[in-house]
């Protein structure tokens, strides 16, 4: 398949620029082969059975975005797309010139920054923490913006810091937010667990590259951004256990799904895994790990569309995104939500 095969008409005006006041107040489009239906979010209590599995992203999102000057006086943002170390990170840098390796920058009138060299289209920076017992994550969440997506036609606010995060994101390092998560609050969860619904967790930290627009029309030809992930042993046991009683292992996200895939490559089947993934999850893929997937809709020509594509079925996909457009769904970060079916 082409890349042109992946785009579809979208009104400016679906695109939401706002969280709704309560999370699970979302739209669900159930896609189960050809048959949709419309639902809310909070309808997941009656579709899932007890013994069914759902896999969580735990990522927590960083205030990565930075913004100031150079030494020269020109205005620069920095976004940090990964922390190295201690003191040092891998991020994006905008600015009319690109700062060369020994020069300064000044972030939010704080942070002293040095650019130590180029990394492709990353710049590796070295933090200057003065405060003790400070880490670089402590600097990020006290002088930070929240890194909202490109689409997003605002800045950010003090309600982002709540509302683009997952209630159970605990393990930081994430730039994008696993959007499909943010519908979930407490009280569902607990309703979930009531009823019997199983959880597990993977990490994987969502890179600025999800954002990333295929810029090749032969797909063989795209190389995926690197994204950290971690699987571990007692999830590969939950999802075996769930397979054996013959419950459904339900993926809350695509990050959730390439989280599982790439440790399923090995074996055919989720092994304990850590380190970065390049998995790019397209048309004809085999799955391994997956029965089910909640996501949110994704954008023309993205590679996230094209995992739920190759998920429930192109032509599916297809017809369920006319509908959802028909129906003035809220697309996108912000936005609604599908429940995918696996297409055997």
């Amino acid at each position: 398949m082409k890349l042109s095969d992946f785009y579809y008409d979208l009104p400016t005006e679906l695109i939401a620029q706002q969280p709704l006041a309560e999370r699970t107040a979302s739209r669900l489009l159930q896609v189960h082969g050809d048959q949709l239906m419309d639902r809310q979010f909070s309808d997941v209590v009656e579709i899932f059975q007890p013994g069914d599995l759902l896999v969580f992203n735990n990522t927590r999102v960083i205030p990565a975005r930075l913004l100031g000057q150079k030494e020269t006086g020109g205005k620069v943002e920095v976004l940090v797309e990964r922390v190295l170390d201690e003191r040092q990170v891998l991020a994006h840098v905008r600015a009319n010139k690109s700062p060369k390796p020994g020069s300064l920058l000044f972030l939010e009138d704080a942070i002293e920054v040095v650019m130590l060299e180029r990394a492709g289209d990353l710049f590796k920076l070295e933090f200057s923490i003065r405060q003790p017992h400070h880490t670089l994550f402590d600097v990020l969440e006290s002088y930070g913006h929240m890194p909202l997506p490109p689409y997003i036609e605002r800045a950010d606010d003090a309600t982002d810091r709540q509302r683009y995060q997952t209630v159970f994101a605990d393990r930081p390092g994430a730039v994008a937010a696993p959007t499909a998560g943010l519908h979930f609050d407490k009280p569902l969860l607990q309703a979930l667990q009531d009823k019997g619904v199983e959880t597990a967790k993977v990490t994987l930290h969502v890179g600025a590259g999800t954002f990333k627009p295929v810029k090749v029309e032969d797909l063989s030809q795209h190389v995926m951004h690197a994204e950290y992930v971690e699987v571990g042993n007692d999830t590969c046991k939950q999802i075996a256990d769930c397979r054996e009683r013959g419950n459904r292992v339900i993926a809350v996200g695509t990050t959730t799904v390439r989280s599982l895939e790439a440790a399923s490559q090995k074996n055919g089947k989720p092994e304990a895994f850590c380190g970065d993934t390049r998995i790019f999850i397209k048309p004809g893929y085999q799955f391994h790990a997956v029965d089910s997937l909640i996501t949110n809709f994704h954008l023309p020509g993205s590679t996230l569309l094209m995992l739920v594509a190759a998920f429930a079925g192109y032509d599916e996909i297809f017809k369920a995104y006319r509908h959802a457009v028909q129906q003035q769904y809220r697309f996108f970060s912000y936005g609604d939500a599908m429940l995918l079916s696996l297409k055997k």
